[in-house]
């Protein structure tokens, strides 16, 4: 009679391996941990199953009848195939051809994104990553359905349902060219930074107002944005050229070229990063592997925040 791979107990399998190796019902109990009767109950129900006796009580113990010596082989792969499947999956960074997928803003991609492929490259050379906007309304959907591996976010836009862990506090800094009329003086007052033409980046491309307005709105005052952008990127080149200023986060202006920093003549609310990942990678081990180097790069300015 054909044999149902339903109604067969793979703990059965354990126990003919452990009586094959043994040759003796009292060893192969003690092998796995259980008594002999129970051992013996499991046996009855192999015969039962394959319709064979299998062993043959002996002189010193039992034999294998050819039934049992044909299964041999094929039950001691199917038990390490089924050992070798609950073992974590390994990862070898430095061989690995893995695609992370992480959404970022423009922001996010110079401040985090690009030190952290600089801090990768020498450990895992032969990762990928693949960097997508931000979509505050499909996030949590898109981690869920693994089209995201990580999000470089604020709390205010971090699902509650998503693993979170802060990397840093950022603070804002004014931004001008090297020769600016204001970066000879040295003396940035409030009523020179509200007289000053301001550029300001905004993701939607229109708004005049942010932080800062609402700041200086706390003290009474107004500055004049006359240019908003929707890129961070573009900025530089805009400053360099005008003289103009603009207020920017301090891990966005830092090294940049031809242009200076001065402390803002108010104080301006900053933000912290945070980077969010789904339950689906939480325990993987490639994926732990590539958070833990993360968070060591920015370790010296990023406590854990939240799990």
């Amino acid at each position: 009679m054909p044999i149902d791979i339903k109604n067969l107990d793979l703990n059965l399998l354990k126990a003919f391996a452990a009586l094959m190796a043994e040759r003796n019902v009292t060893r192969a109990a003690a092998r796995l941990s259980l008594t002999q009767p129970a051992v013996s109950s499991m046996l009855a129900r192999l015969r039962d199953s394959l319709d064979d006796p299998l062993f043959i009580r002996a002189q010193r113990g039992i034999i294998p009848t050819p039934r049992a010596l044909a299964l041999a082989l094929p039950v001691e792969k199917i038990l390490a195939d089924i050992d070798a499947l609950l073992q974590p999956q390994a990862f070898t960074p430095a061989t690995s051809e893995m695609t992370l997928t992480i959404a970022s803003t423009d922001y996010a991609l110079r401040a985090v994104i690009v030190p952290f492929l600089s801090h990768l490259r020498a450990q895992a050379p032969r990762l990928r990553i693949a960097v997508r906007p931000v979509d505050n309304q499909s996030l949590l959907a898109q981690l869920e359905r693994g089209e995201l591996d990580l999000a470089i976010v604020t709390p205010e836009v971090t699902p509650a349902d998503l693993h979170a862990r802060r990397l840093f506090d950022e603070t804002y800094v004014c931004m001008l060219r090297e020769d600016h009329p204001v970066a000879k003086s040295g003396n940035l007052t409030l009523e020179t930074f509200c007289e000053l033409d301001h550029v300001l980046v905004s993701y939607e491309g229109e708004l005049f107002s942010g932080v800062t307005d609402q700041a200086l709105a706390g003290l009474k005052k107004q500055r004049r944005v006359t240019l908003s952008v929707t890129s961070f990127l573009v900025l530089p080149e805009i400053l360099r050229h005008s003289d103009q200023i603009a207020v920017v986060p301090r891990r966005l202006a830092l090294n940049t070229h031809g242009l200076i920093l001065m402390t803002p003549p108010l104080a301006i609310p900053g933000f912290t990063k945070l980077v969010a990942w789904h339950e689906r990678t939480h325990s993987a081990l490639a994926y732990r592997w590539l958070r833990t180097q993360l968070f060591d790069l920015f370790s010296s300015t990023s406590p854990p925040a939240r799990y």
